[in-house]
C-alpha cells in the first residue's frame, strides 16, 4: 500500500506543477509555441510551423519532473 501512496503523491505533485506552469504562462512575456527558434514559414497558400525551441523546452521540463519523481521513490 505504501507504493500506491507514493505513486498517488507523485501524480499529485506533477499535477500541481503543471497547474502552476499553466497559471504562470499567462504572466510570462514569451509563450510556448512562439519562442525564438521556432520555425514559421508562410507562403501564399502554405504555412509550415515547427516548434523546435518549444519542443526542446518541454522535453527539458518533463525530464526534470521525471527525475524528481524518481528521487521521491
Amino acid at each position: 500500500m505504501q507504493e500506491l501512496g507514493k505513486y498517488i503523491i507523485s501524480i499529485g505533485i506533477v499535477l500541481i506543477i503543471i497547474g502552476l506552469l499553466i497559471y504562470l504562462f499567462d504572466k510570462i512575456p514569451f509563450k510556448i509555441g512562439r519562442l525564438p527558434g521556432d520555425i514559421l514559414i508562410k507562403k501564399e497558400n502554405f504555412t509550415f510551423y515547427f516548434p523546435l525551441t518549444s519542443a526542446i523546452l518541454i522535453s527539458v521540463i518533463l525530464n526534470v519532473i521525471i527525475l524528481i519523481i524518481r528521487k521521491i521513490k
